[in-house]
This record gives C-alpha cells, sequence and structure tokens, in this order.
C-alpha cells in the first residue's frame, strides 16, 4: 500500500523505538517534505480541564498525539457541519478548524469523543524517513477509516489491527 493522506501505521516488534511500541498513528499529511501524524491509541494522563488554559472546559479526554510539539493542541474530528475550518482528509475525518467552536461543542455536549480526538503533540518524519522506516520492517500501512480513528477505547486495537495484516 502507499503511503498517503489517511492511512494508519501500525507498529512492528521490529520498530526500534520505545515510544511507538504498540502505537497506531493515523497519517493527516504526507507531501514531499515528509509526513505529520497522530498516535491515536495512547491516551494522555490528563484531561483537557487540566490544562491551565482550558480549566473552564468539560474533562475530555486527550491522546499524546507524539514527541514532536509537545506544548501543542490538535485535533481530528468528523463535524463539520458544527466546527468550521477544517481539512477534510479522508471520508469525513478532518484536521483542525475553529477550536473555539470544538471546545465550544465539547463543553454544551453537542459533540462527544466518538467524533473528535484532542491530542497533545504530533509525530514528523522529514521526506524519506518514513519510506525507509517502512522499508526496513518497522511499520505496517493499513487503511484508515473514521471509527477505527475515533475509537475511544483503544485498548486491544493494536493487537486486533497487527492480526488483520494476514
Amino acid at each position: 500500500m502507499s503511503i498517503h493522506n489517511g492511512i494508519l501505521l501500525i507498529s512492528t516488534p521490529l520498530l526500534d523505538d520505545t515510544n511507538f511500541e504498540k502505537a497506531i498513528i493515523f497519517i493527516a499529511e504526507y507531501n514531499e517534505k515528509g509526513a505529520l501524524g497522530f498516535v491515536i491509541n495512547q491516551p494522555f494522563p490528563r484531561k483537557l480541564n487540566e490544562l491551565v488554559e482550558f480549566n473552564y472546559a468539560k474533562p475530555f479526554p486527550l491522546f499524546d498525539g507524539g514527541p514532536v510539539e509537545k506544548e501543542g493542541l490538535f485535533f481530528l474530528h468528523r463535524r463539520s457541519d458544527i466546527i468550521e475550518d477544517g481539512k477534510l482528509l479522508i471520508n469525513n475525518v478532518y484536521m483542525g478548524g475553529n477550536f473555539k467552536q470544538a471546545v465550544d461543542c465539547i463543553n454544551n455536549n453537542a459533540i462527544s469523543s466518538n467524533d473528535i480526538k484532542l491530542f497533545i503533540g504530533y509525530c514528523g518524519w522529514d521526506a524519506g524517513e518514513l519510506e525507509a522506516e517502512i522499508e526496513e520492517g518497522s511499520w505496517m500501512v493499513l487503511p484508515a477509516d473514521g471509527p477505527t480513528v475515533f475509537t475511544y477505547n483503544t485498548a486491544g486495537l493494536w493487537h486486533h489491527l497487527y492480526k488483520e495484516r494476514d
């Protein structure tokens, strides 16, 4: 399978980086400069309302999106009807958009964890790096879909997808 926006990377036992052990990464951007993605199966130990700048928000799960820009908050969603300016990545999966609207929707229960994922940090590769890691067997490439990306209960998801490769 080729690399493009909207694929999943499933870490394999060959990956020599404990940061990504049993990681599932959704690739949100891929171009000639490299790739950007989010780890979708590693919950962050704090909730949105535990971040100082969002102490007014409802408790809402965060995910550890990756080791790059750990002070940044990023999001994927599938509610373009209530969150404007998101970038369509694959069928009904958007990256970013109006974050104020997103937080308002969370606070008003207009959106649930089945429709939005918030990430602290992201994963990034320069041109050629991801291709080399896939070539050496560190990552499996699978197609992504909304239900997998927005799964809140991620326990066992890596095992399920890793076995799916056969």
